[in-house]
């Protein structure tokens, strides 16, 4: 029989384990965006972000996303409530589309 003790260590490992599997993608879309960046293929994230920060006022950033295959940037922000998504073309810079 679990104790409360043995219970919650378990419940916050089961935590950690689902969470390395999302925290390695992250690593991997990193280190293929340095590397297209590198290869200047795409734009630095810094660089995009310059450009779209500022236009994004009353907004709270959470971070990018990469996807290399499609070569384009993902930045997350929130506004009252709302997760808005620009995404943004890694080689031009443009933005291509903005849901909120």
């Amino acid at each position: 029989m679990l104790n409360k003790t043995n219970f919650i260590s378990a419940f916050a490992a089961s935590l950690m384990l689902t969470a390395l599997p999302a925290e390695a993608q992250r690593n991997d879309e990193q280190a293929e965006a340095r590397a297209q960046m590198m290869a200047g293929k795409v734009k630095s994230i810094r660089s995009i972000e310059n450009r779209i920060l500022p236009t994004m006022s009353g907004s709270q950033y959470l971070g990018p996303e990469f996807d290399p295959v499609a070569q384009v940037y993902r930045l997350k922000f929130i506004r009252q409530g709302r997760v808005i998504f620009v995404d943004v073309d890694g080689r031009t810079g443009a933005v291509l589309r903005k849901r909120r």
